[in-house]
């Protein structure tokens, strides 16, 4: 009940006129910045950061904190209509929201799934934040490296179901994206890896340049491959009303969201976990579950589970950043600069100290949350314009945006070389017949894998048992992990023994 009451004291620091148009404003430049690839929430927050120097520290966390929010929702615009995710959250939303948009000829009906999923899953995590924020921070102290390296060897075991009935080519295209992750300077020794002697590729891959290449630009190979009556603009349904969603989409869309928002509310605690973690793993989790349409071909359940948890975690990314002072991502380490710029220091005496900012920070989300969805679902007939653009038009404009955001990423014609040979190797796989997904998504969570790993072991000197086993929740995890991975194979020997019957498609 007491922070029920302190919440609603923040809501009264929040409604000023200074502090609501720094709100809106936040919401604006979030939606902006999510939607323009390369550019993304950490990079959007430390460009915005020095234009809060003058502002009141509430009235400037206020507008970080929208503006980081709101990039959430941005992210999905760029990758349901163009199939070019904004920001790497978005990865996820464009498996499922472009084919929705293009193939399926509901591009409205896939932003608003977007949106309202978004909303669902960032008002739940909103909500936890609110109750158990200190609570989270805690729970989330206790994933050490080793509990984060058993968490992300199940994520990244999972993502071989992302293809669907051959789960051994998801597992090899996943290592194919951590033998590219790999390439650079070692995480620890600092020895160059895989780079070939080129001065270059010891500072990595970078990861804008390789997804818009990987999706984006390959995109636009695949356009530019098919015949003319074979590309059509999606010229129908380009009104609000043939845009609503049904009351059976809703109900499609709702279970997924309200279970993918409070798994990534608690993926947002986590340290270094972040909202792409935590699409991913919405994403992964509705696999458990059925979905009315094979995931990856424009189901609703699809862009329903990433949305809603990549929101849930930004959220969530609050609870350690304010009780602990301990940021979960990258965005989050530059708002921890900007609290102590402002002479503030995150803690659990931060809200006892600073009510006023703690928790019109917290309201702000709420307002945050309802300003960008109202900015959102009024600039869809908007977006939806992209979509009746002739083809033969629309792809020198796909590639301005490949390449401008691909520049954007390194200062450098280095992204867009990367952007150029992603494109090329991403174009060979989808015409192939292969999923890019995995690969993209075992990039990600290479290095992070990688990080704990390398720290648990060390931690434990070098005893395998002590990391996978040196606590209840390393435990429990390692059997998940194990689980995972046995289930294809027990499941290939069963089907050889005539035990099941072999499917023709999966959910």
């Amino acid at each position: 009940m007491e922070n029920f009451e302190m919440l609603l004291h923040g809501f009264t620091v929040v409604f000023t006129f200074q502090n609501i148009g720094a709100c809106l404003l936040g919401a604006v430049l979030g939606l902006i910045v999510g939607a323009m690839p390369g550019i993304g929430s950490l990079a959007g927050v430390a460009l915005l950061l020095p234009l809060t120097y003058k502002f009141d520290p509430t009235t400037a966390i206020i507008m970080l904190g929208a503006l980081y929010y709101s990039n959430m929702y941005g992210g999905s615009f760029s990758a349901i209509l163009l199939n070019i995710p904004g920001d790497s959250p978005a990865v996820m939303t464009a498996l499922d929201g472009y084919p929705m948009a293009t193939v399926k000829k509901r591009p409205g009906q896939a932003l608003l799934t977007a949106n309202s999923a978004s909303f669902i899953g960032g008002t739940i995590g909103m909500i936890i934040l609110t109750f158990m924020g200190p609570l989270l921070a805690d729970i989330g102290l206790k994933f050490g490296p080793a509990e984060m390296m058993v968490l992300l060897l199940v994520a990244m075991t999972s993502i071989g179901w992302l293809v669907g009935s051959n789960p051994t080519t998801g597992v090899v295209l996943s290592l194919l994206g951590i033998l590219v992750a790999s390439i650079g300077m070692d995480v620890q020794t600092g020895v160059p890896r895989f780079n070939f002697g080129s001065v270059y590729l010891m500072g990595g891959i970078e990861f804008i340049p390789f997804v818009i290449g990987t999706v984006g630009f390959a995109q636009v190979m695949r356009l530019m491959d098919e015949k003319d009556d074979e590309v059509k603009a999606v010229t129908d349904r380009l009104t609000i009303r043939g845009s609503l969603l049904t009351g059976h989409d809703f109900k499609r869309l709702l279970p997924p969201a309200i279970r993918s928002g409070f798994m990534g509310t608690f993926v947002g605690v986590l340290p270094g976990a972040g909202a792409t973690t935590g699409a991913f793993l919405g994403y992964a989790m509705q696999r458990a579950f059925k979905s009315e349409e094979p995931l990856g071909t424009g189901a609703v359940e699809g862009i329903a589970a990433c949305e809603a948890a990549n929101n849930a975690a930004a959220a969530g990314s609050f609870a350690p950043l304010l009780a602990l002072g301990i940021p979960g991502s990258g965005t989050g380490a530059v708002l921890l600069g900007g609290l102590m710029m402002w002479g503030l220091n995150p803690g659990p005496l931060l809200f006892t100290n600073e009510p006023d900012f703690a928790w019109g920070l917290i309201a702000s989300l709420f307002i945050a949350n309802i300003l960008t969805l109202i900015i959102a679902l009024g600039i869809i007939p908007m977006l939806l314009k992209i979509l009746s653009v002739p083809v033969r038009l629309i792809i020198p404009v796909i590639i301005m945006v490949c390449f401008a955001g691909s520049y954007s990423a390194t200062y450098s014609l280095y992204g867009v070389m990367i952007m150029l040979i992603s494109g090329i190797c991403g174009y060979i796989l989808e015409k192939a017949g292969y999923s890019t997904a995995p690969m993209l998504l075992a990039f990600v969570l290479a290095p992070l894998l990688e990080d704990n790993m390398r720290k648990a072991f060390v931690i434990s000197g070098g005893d395998i048992s002590s990391v996978f086993f040196n606590s209840a929740i390393a435990t429990v995890l390692t059997i998940v992990f194990i689980l995972i991975a046995a289930t294809p194979i027990v499941r290939a020997i069963l089907t050889k023994a005539g035990v099941l019957k072999k499917k023709n498609k999966t959910n």
